[in-house]
């Protein structure tokens, strides 16, 4: 049976998608140009045409899960309802109890980052951009009174910092920690940066 012709932009997805899926499968040092090619059936001169080294590939194929990741997290931020609500939401998505991003995939990054100045400035990217994010939010609902917070930018870096953090966790630890700890843990965090009560994080959730 003859393959689909895809266009450039979707051969280019294609290839983004394989490489994610044989990231987090195989770790970024392990990961070859071959692999990626073979979950496709196509050659590894069609993945070279596209990508032109292997630490390119890696590059965009982060790059292309963080757009996604951003994506979500600007429609969560987005949302006309309260700030604490649309805090709330994110962070139960983000934390590793949550539907985020695969975070085999991100730890592995952040390791490979350190080696590698491509990769650190995708990874060092999305974590500039979800700070941001957050404090933005944050700042809106203590203009509008929802809470007190005299440091959105401080609050977002530290909720960040605990999130990944107990990812590293869970994913690389298992048994460490329970994923309802964590996720109470996550909770109480959001709550003492706002300035609520715990109890004001599942009142905003009806």
């Amino acid at each position: 049976m003859a393959r689909v012709r895809l266009s450039v932009a979707e051969r280019r997805e294609e290839l983004l998608r394989a490489a994610i899926e044989q990231i987090e499968a195989r770790g970024v040092a392990a990961v070859r140009i071959a692999d990626v090619a073979s979950a496709l059936g196509v050659s590894n001169a069609l993945v070279l045409y596209h990508f032109s080294t292997k630490e390119k590939l890696v590059a965009a194929a982060f790059a292309h899960a963080a757009e996604d990741d951003l994506a979500h997290l600007r429609k969560l931020l987005g949302r006309r309802t309260t700030a604490l609500r649309r805090l709330r939401t994110a962070v139960r998505w983000y934390a590793p109890t949550g539907q985020a991003k695969g975070w085999r995939l991100w730890i592995e990054g952040w390791a490979a980052a350190l080696r590698e100045p491509a990769l650190r400035e995708v990874t060092q990217a999305l974590d500039t951009e979800w700070k941001a994010a957050i404090a933005e939010v944050i700042a809106e609902g203590v203009a509008a009174g929802e809470f007190h917070c005299p440091d959105p930018q401080g609050a977002a870096l530290r909720l960040t910092a605990l999130l990944d953090g107990l990812a590293v966790q869970l994913t690389s630890y298992p048994g460490a920690l329970s994923h309802a700890r964590a996720q109470e843990w996550a909770d109480e965090a959001l709550a003492r940066e706002l300035g609520v009560q715990r109890g004001a994080l599942t009142a905003s959730a009806r």
